[in-house]
């Protein structure tokens, strides 16, 4: 058992026996643990892990912003470390000791092709409303972020909820088994990172059944039934000997979805849960998020969470930025509407987006407009999933695609005529045509993969309405 001091996250003497180092240059109490220097506050344990660049290199940074002490590979001077052979080891040592010594608290693992930091953050605000709780920020999801979310994990907590990811095969068990969660969710299963796998969509659903593998003896499962892979899902839970719950549109499941119907300031949704009808409201207007509040009501009730807190949580939870965020953007001659999916994209968030956008009423004379630039990691399958696209548009009834990037130029070619928007080489050079993309009366949907940059046609899109107020005050 570690012996924590009444108001420290670690101790040096915690940090040393959790991890196996040894203390050098003094005793320290930490208050909380970063990897990042530029991230470093007052009271934090610095980690430095070698990465593109060597952490060791920001030790001095890390102790002038504040930290208290770092693990390190070499002593450094400047402040007290812990030594050890390798940094990440010990970080993912300390995260087990975090667990370890915290046995009372209900611990939630979130993964899926799509959706699952929307889905984590909605939980943990569930979470919050039921008493002390801790999540990853951000979308620390992968090898470090997922124990750096174990090892800041306070003692005093009742619950908690980690997300986890993956880019390649093998990496979700060993994230899974380092959280022990009581609870397990996979969102969905889509074509998402299938370049890193020999069968495809096929590997990429096994690969997420491996979230199951760190459940214990009576852990849960919750799983979405209308997902093509959902009988990979189950059986793998039930070979881990999980409890499955399913969320869909069919009477079986646990949690069933009866209407979804989106309005100008979020969603009115009915659903059946565990036999009981429920009504509730939503500040998400995207159709997936009629069965994403299932998965974050499943997984709250397998934390012990009841069903009024959650519909509590979920009424209150505000879309995350470049994650359906909406603004009114006021420019000459009236405003549009700015919906800001930016941050991620793949052909399934693609699709939802697409039906949400076309249940959007719009303005008289306005369209529904969208921007879209690449989505990545598709491998050889990523020219017929760019063209596939024009179909959900189509049935949309989308009024206008503009698009960026390489792979973007296969879906411009395919759309017809009428529909084809600009399309740049990238998404700076589609950014910098911001003004010539809408017009009043707009709904303006914004979606790619981080990586294709799409925020930067979000920003400059956002950014006309200060251009407008400039040109204004010049015109005084």
């Amino acid at each position: 058992m570690l012996d924590s001091a009444p108001n420290a996250l670690w101790t040096a003497t915690d940090i040393a026996l959790a991890t196996g180092g040894r203390i050098e240059g003094g005793t320290f109490d930490a208050t909380g643990v970063v990897f990042n220097s530029r991230e470093t506050a007052p009271g934090d344990l610095f980690v430095a892990l070698k990465g593109v660049r060597d952490g060791h290199e920001f030790v001095a940074s890390a102790f002038a912003a504040g930290a208290v002490g770092a693990i390190v590979e070499r002593p450094i001077d400047g402040g007290p470390c812990i030594v050890v052979p390798d940094a990440l080891k010990a970080l993912e040592a300390l995260g087990a000791a975090a667990r370890d010594r915290a046995p009372h608290i209900r611990r939630g693992a979130v993964t899926g092709s799509v959706g699952k930091t929307s889905v984590t953050q909605a939980i943990k605000a569930g979470l919050d409303l039921a008493g002390p709780a801790h999540a990853s920020v951000k979308s620390y999801n992968n090898h470090i972020g997922v124990p750096l979310t174990l090892a800041r994990m306070p003692m005093g907590v009742q619950r908690a909820v980690f997300e986890i990811g993956m880019n390649a095969p093998g990496e979700i068990a060993p994230l899974s088994k380092m959280v022990q969660p009581h609870a397990a969710c996979v969102t969905t299963v889509g074509p998402v990172h299938i370049e890193a796998f020999a069968d495809g969509e096929a590997g990429v659903a096994r690969e997420k059944a491996d979230v199951f593998d760190g459940l214990g003896p009576g852990g849960v499962a919750v799983i979405n039934g209308d997902n093509a892979w959902t009988e990979v899902l189950r059986a793998h839970a039930l070979r881990a000997g999980a409890r499955v719950v399913s969320f869909g549109s069919a009477p079986e499941h646990e949690a069933r979805l009866i209407d979804f119907v989106p309005g100008p300031d979020g969603a009115r949704v009915k659903a059946e849960v565990f036999g009981r009808t429920h009504l509730f409201d939503l500040k998400q207007s995207g159709f997936h998020w009629g069965l994403n509040s299932l998965a974050v009501i499943l997984m709250l009730d397998a934390l012990d969470v009841p069903i009024e807190i959650a519909l509590a949580a979920l009424a209150e939870f505000q879309p995350l930025a470049g994650r359906g965020q909406e603004k009114t953007v006021r420019i000459h001659g009236g405003a549009f509407t700015l919906i800001d999916e930016s941050y991620n994209a793949n052909p399934l968030s693609m699709k939802a987006g697409f039906m949400s956008l076309g249940a959007r009423p719009v303005a008289t004379g306005g369209r529904r407009v969208v921007v879209l630039t690449d989505m990545l990691e598709l491998g050889d399958h990523s020219r017929a999933l760019h063209e596939g696209l024009a179909e959900g548009i189509d049935a949309a009834a989308i009024d206008v695609v503009h698009t960026a990037g390489p792979q973007m130029r296969a879906l411009h070619d395919a759309l017809a005529v009428e529909r084809r928007g600009e399309w740049r080489e990238t998404a700076a050079e589609l950014a910098a045509v911001a003004p010539d993309l809408v017009r009043s009366g707009d709904v303006v949907m914004v979606k790619g993969s981080n990586g294709s940059k799409a925020s930067l046609v979000a920003a400059a899109l956002a950014d006309l309405e200060r251009r407008l107020e400039t040109d204004a005050m010049e015109s005084v």
